[in-house]
């Protein structure tokens, strides 16, 4: 691909995130109009700004807006790089047990009735854990080189992990008591209410795609197989610990500021790569701006469209991501 059609590609998707993130800081349950947001956002004292639409746009909207971007950019990320690494475009971020260990250590913190920093960091913890037991079983064959070997171990460590860790969940939630429940179902399908500071997951989307992006020639090399890369002079083992430490840090993060979303990194890469192919230059950078877009636009109809009440952003994702990628497979037998 050439760089000018990528950065029309990117430059496009950005132009949608802006418009998504202002009709976010607008949209709700107070209407705020354009003006008013951006006067908010520039300066508090901007004349025509009341105090009210002003700390609704800056201390609440905002951040979620961010948190919701980032939280999105990390998983699509997450999941375009694993449809790399496992060579399988259906692929996604939960397939290796992450969000399972993220969810059950912060299901049992919620359960005793930890403040939001502990089930933060329970839930980072039960990700890594996860992390470190997938990478444990694989190892192998991911430093001897063995790729047919490495993605079925991932595939099915994975899967393994993910089902230990829902009995796990399932039982705390049996244990727990009822006025507690609400909460925990709320942040197992996707919650932006508690992430009051989205600026750690903005920083580690950065950091994600700073060691991403970099490797992407090489991820075309290596996308066309073991021996091809070998040959070429990629080093293939390095290549796939760094592509899946990264795109399992992304899931982590994402994980822990806003529960599980599903169907992000698996639709928008996939959708991505369908419609401006699989040059992973473009791909790498084009579904964080897309992915991004895609939970704050899913955040921004959980929050409205039965205002003043709230749906969890993971049914929004299901329930659109679910017939868009039936319609893709449909799509691509033709």
């Amino acid at each position: 691909m050439s760089g000018k059609r990528a950065a029309v590609i990117w430059l496009a998707l950005a132009m949608c995130a802006l418009a998504v993130l202002m009709a976010a800081l607008a949209l709700g349950s107070v209407q705020v109009s354009p003006w008013k947001v951006f006067g908010a956002l520039v300066h508090a004292q901007t004349e025509g700004v009341t105090d009210s639409s002003g700390e609704i746009v800056r201390t609440l909207r905002l951040p979620r807006a961010v948190a919701g971007f980032a939280c999105g950019g990390l998983l699509a990320l997450a999941g375009a790089l694993l449809q790399v690494l496992l060579r399988n475009p259906l692929a996604e971020p939960y397939v290796l047990g992450v969000s399972g260990g993220a969810a059950a250590f912060a299901v049992l913190a919620l359960a005793a009735g930890a403040v939001r920093w502990v089930v933060d960091t329970a839930s980072f913890a039960g990700a890594l854990l996860s992390i470190a037991l997938v990478l444990g079983f694989a190892r192998r064959a991911f430093w001897r080189g063995e790729a047919q070997e490495a993605s079925p171990r991932l595939l099915l460590t994975g899967v393994v992990l993910a089902t230990g860790w829902g009995a796990v969940v399932m039982l705390i939630l049996t244990l727990m008591p009822d006025e507690r429940l609400r909460g925990v179902l709320f942040w197992l399908t996707g919650d932006l209410n508690g992430a009051g500071d989205p600026w750690p997951a903005l920083a580690a989307l950065v950091v994600a795609l700073a060691a991403s992006v970099p490797v992407a020639p090489q991820l075309n090399v290596l996308i066309r197989g073991e021996a091809f890369a070998l040959a070429l002079g990629v080093p293939a083992a390095r290549l796939r610990v760094r592509i899946y430490l990264v795109a399992s840090l992304a899931a982590a993060v994402a994980v822990t500021t806003a529960g599980t979303i599903g169907f992000v990194g698996l639709v928008v890469p996939h959708a991505l790569r369908l419609i401006c192919g699989n040059d992973q230059r473009m791909l790498v950078p084009a579904s964080a701006l897309a992915g991004g877009t895609a939970v704050m636009g899913a955040d921004l109809v959980a929050r409205t469209v039965v205002a003043p009440a709230q749906l969890p952003i993971g049914v929004v994702t299901a329930l659109v991501g679910v017939p868009v990628f039936l319609w893709m497979l449909m799509r691509g037998r033709r």
